[in-house]
C-alpha cells in the first residue's frame, strides 16, 4: 500500500519519513528514496549520524541516488542571548515533559540542571542566541548534510509573541548566514 501511494505522489509532494532512533526506519525511508526527516530531541548530534549514513547506503542501493533529501527537527527557541533564550524557555520545556510524561505514567520532572544539559553547546537542541544557532545547524550540516532546519517552538503554553520573535530572529539573523556559509562550500 505505501509503495503504491509513493509512486502516485512522488512527484507531486516531497515526503519524508520521520525518524528518531530507528535504524530500520532510515534504511526503509532510503529504499524508497523519500526524504528523512530526523527528529532529534536530545542526545549529541554524532549519535545520529549512523541513521543518514544507512539512510544513503539503502537509497544508493535503490537507485535513489539524486532523491535523498535529509531533514533536520527538533526543539527550538532563540532570543539575543543565550541565557536570555534558555530563562525563557526553560519554564515552557519543563511543563513539556512534565504533562508529556504524566501521559505515560511517568513522573519525571525536568530541573534547570536538566535543562542546562540537554542546551549545552554540544547537544541537538536549538536554544541559543541566533550565532549559537548558526553555529549549531553548520555543525550538524557538517556531519548530515541536510537541506532542511526545522524548528518546532510553540511547546509548553509559550506565549506567541516569543514565537514570533524566535521566528523573526531565524528569519533575520540565522537563516542569511547559514545560507552564506552553505553556499560557500
Amino acid at each position: 500500500m505505501l509503495k503504491s501511494l509513493l509512486v502516485h505522489y512522488k512527484n507531486k509532494l516531497p515526503l519524508s519519513v520521520g525518524v528518531s532512533r530507528s535504524l530500520e526506519s532510515a534504511a526503509h525511508a532510503g529504499s524508497l528514496g523519500v526524504g528523512l526527516a530526523m527528529v532529534i530531541l536530545g542526545g549529541e548530534p554524532s549519535l545520529f549520524k549512523p541513521l543518514v549514513d544507512i539512510y544513503r547506503i539503502a537509497g544508493m542501493a535503490s537507485g535513489h541516488h539524486d532523491q535523498l533529501n535529509i531533514s533536520v527537527t527538533g526543539h527550538g527557541y532563540i532570543a539575543k542571548t543565550t541565557e536570555q533564550a534558555k530563562d525563557e524557555f526553560y519554564p515552557f520545556y519543563s511543563n513539556y515533559w512534565t504533562n508529556l510524561n504524566r501521559q505515560h505514567g511517568n513522573s519525571f520532572k525536568m530541573t534547570r540542571g536538566d535543562f542546562e544539559e540537554k542546551t549545552s553547546p554540544e547537544t541537538v537542541m536549538f536554544i541559543g542566541s541566533p550565532q549559537q544557532i548558526v553555529e549549531k545547524i553548520l555543525y550538524q550540516y557538517e556531519l548530515f548534510g541536510h537541506r532542511w532546519f526545522m524548528a518546532q517552538m510553540d511547546i509548553g503554553g509559550i506565549p506567541f509573541m516569543n514565537v514570533a520573535r524566535t521566528i523573526e530572529l531565524l528569519a533575520t539573523e540565522v537563516a542569511p548566514v547559514v545560507r552564506k556559509e552553505i553556499n560557500k562550500k
